[in-house]
Parts: structure tokens; sequence; C-alpha cells
């Protein structure tokens, strides 16, 4: 890894990185994370049973949302044509859990990593919001990014 900070000029200001000199190429991030519920909200959840409505389509729609406007909200991040976003949320029982898979895609001069993570992290805050009403203490976790691929630093794979 480089070890220059890229977002800081010579002179110590914040700039944004100029990409214009890079390389088209296909790029892709996935990120997971997992929001922790108790057995009655992860309950209600499942069944479609809570009060804000159906929570796993909301939070899908959210996450994809959200990695289209990631450069709107992270200062030094460049708007991206991006060419696929996904979002995947699977209920699992054995740790009353709601695992979430967030996929971005593009090809550009820059990465996905940050459109992955907005992806992931609000689908999971999405969870929070519509959850909240029956359950205070939901915990969010294990945010990471497992992949990517693409760019001149090839390919990265966490698992």
């Amino acid at each position: 890894m480089d070890e220059k900070l890229t977002h800081i000029d010579e002179a110590g200001n914040v700039v944004m990185v100029d990409v214009g000199d890079k390389a088209d190429t296909r790029r892709r991030a996935v990120v997971r994370t997992k929001v922790l519920l108790n057995e009655r909200t992860f309950d209600l959840l499942t069944r479609n049973a809570l009060p804000k409505g159906d929570v796993l389509t909301t939070a899908k729609v959210a996450g994809i949302m959200a990695a289209k406007r990631t450069w709107e909200l992270i200062p030094m991040c460049h708007p991206l044509l991006l060419s696929k976003v996904d979002v995947t949320l699977i209920p699992v029982p054995a740790d009353l859990s709601i695992e979430i898979e967030a996929e971005a895609r593009t090809t550009g001069p820059t990465g996905v990593e940050m459109e992955a993570l907005m992806a992931a992290q609000v689908a999971a805050m999405t969870i929070y919001d519509m959850c909240k009403a029956v359950q205070r203490d939901i915990l969010i976790t294990d945010c990471r990014l497992t992949h990517k691929s693409g760019g001149k630093s090839g390919e990265f794979n966490a698992e």
C-alpha cells in the first residue's frame, strides 16, 4: 500500500484526488455487515409484522439509493456512474441477525468501495430505524470490505 496521503497536497491542504489520467477499468466492491436483534424483533421482522412495514425491502432500496449518493455525503468521493448496486439481506435465526451484503460495480478511473460501504451501512441503519419502536438495543456490527477488484491495486479478498 502507498504510504503517501492522497487527499493532502504539498501545503497540507485537503484536496480531491485527480483521477483524470487514470485508465478506466471494471471495478467491483463487496461489503458485509450484520444487524443483531432480540428474539421478539427478529420474529416480528421475519413475519413482516413490524409497525413500519416491510423492513427488508425498504432496507434494500435504501441501500441502493445511498450508494448512488455517496459522492454527496463523503467529501472527497468522486461521482461515479454505477453499473450495478445490489443489497442482499438474509435473516439468520441462529444468532437473530440480518446479514447484509452490498455490491457495487462501475467501469471508471476510481474504485467503488465507498459506495458498497454506504449501501451496507444505510441498509443496516434502515433496519435499525424500522425496528427501534420495539427494540432500542439493536447492534450494527462487523462492517467490512470483503472483496475489491479492478484498478492498479488489483484484487483483494478478506475471506
